[in-house]
């Protein structure tokens, strides 16, 4: 395998990942540690959680694998390995998670919306590779600082901490208002526990799932069961009890046509996760009682930071919110499965060095 250079020669050219070949093929194998642009580092992945869209792509055929694989996984938290020459402020030992952003030119980045920037998805340097390896290569101006005292564990809840604060923020919701979550997986979770740090008291979550519903109750929030969520007969009409905004989790279609359902009049449903059949809405019950339906797509500008604060002061509870036991990289499938199929609650964490 060739080598790749870095400003550390010692440095290995290969590490282990877990790469994608193909719907429900995941391999182990050696893979080449990624090369550095000058203002690139390399981090070693202490912690990489489990992303729904990691059950799309690899379960159920969202994405197909590149030629000659790919390595997944973005809910990482890490330690630099290797400083770039151009890098100031980060040095080797830092401990780190990374901050997706904007291009900080196009219109929406000025207006500070970076989800919406003209260029995203594009990395800064080479192709892009996930954190289900040893190593991910990050640029360093999309770096933030681990607080001290905040574990790595715990840190890996950063990105997807900052993906329901997002959705929080798109929802406009303000404490003394009811609030309805649909879908208790681990974004469900995240986006409960949320609305509860920011003094939104009021929360019901609709979960199938009995230990997902035991999560988000331990959290403080009320549930129910999906099929308790029965709609109005006619568009005009309200639930008894109805609430101010609806967060819809789940991706499913069924999900969101009943999480609109339950709204009242000026209601808001924020669609947050990410589902291939399309739902069926009643547009005169958007209509008559002036309905809003918004997406709410990866970050808040101040996502992360705001992520990392919540983690750091325990309002945002990372033990009760990611299952116990840390997964390597050969059980990255079955722990897919497991979320899929509702046998894990909470957050799965892989760990690229355990086992080896």
């Amino acid at each position: 395998m060739a080598d790749h250079p870095h400003p550390d020669t010692d440095h290995p050219t290969t590490m282990l990942a877990a790469v994608f070949r193909g719907a429900r093929q995941v391999t182990v194998e050696p893979w080449p540690t990624p090369a550095l642009g000058p203002a690139d580092v390399l981090v070693e992945v202490d912690h990489c959680g489990v992303c729904g869209s990691d059950i799309h792509i690899i379960l159920e055929g969202w994405g197909q694998a590149p030629e000659g694989g790919g390595v997944e996984g973005h809910e990482w938290s890490g330690t630099i390995a290797v400083v770039g020459p151009e890098v100031d402020g980060w040095a080797v030992g830092d401990r780190v998670v990374g901050r997706p952003g904007g291009c900080g030119e196009c219109r929406f980045c000025r207006a500070g919306r970076i989800s919406l920037c003209d260029r995203r998805g594009q990395p800064s340097s080479g192709p892009w590779q996930g954190a289900f390896a040893t190593y991910i290569r990050e640029p360093a101006n999309r770096l933030s600082r681990v607080p001290d005292g905040l574990s790595l564990r715990a840190a890996a809840l950063t990105e997807p901490l900052a993906v329901a604060l997002h959705g929080v923020t798109r929802s406009g919701v303000q404490p003394g208002q009811r609030a309805l979550v649909t879908g208790a997986g681990p974004i469900g979770a995240l986006v409960t526990a949320a609305l509860l740090a920011k003094g939104v008291e009021d929360v019901t979550v609709s979960e199938p799932f009995e230990l997902r519903r035991a999560l988000v109750e331990k959290l403080g929030a009320r549930t129910v069961h999906p099929d308790d969520l029965v709609a109005p007969t006619f568009p005009m009409t309200l639930v008894d009890e109805p609430f101010d905004v609806a967060l819809e989790c789940s991706g499913r279609a069924d999900a969101m046509q009943a999480a609109l359902s339950q709204l009242g009049k000026g209601g808001t449903l924020v669609l947050v996760g990410a589902g291939m059949k399309p739902p069926r809405f009643d547009p005169n019950r958007i209509l008559l009682n002036e309905l809003t339906i918004t997406g709410a797509y990866v970050y808040d500008a101040g996502g992360f930071a705001a992520a990392l604060d919540l983690l750091a002061s325990g309002a945002v509870p990372a033990d009760l919110l990611t299952e116990p036991d840390d997964v390597p990289l050969d059980g990255l499938v079955e722990a897919l499965e497991d979320l899929a199929g509702g046998r894990r609650a909470g957050k799965v964490m892989i760990v690229p060095t355990k086992g080896v």
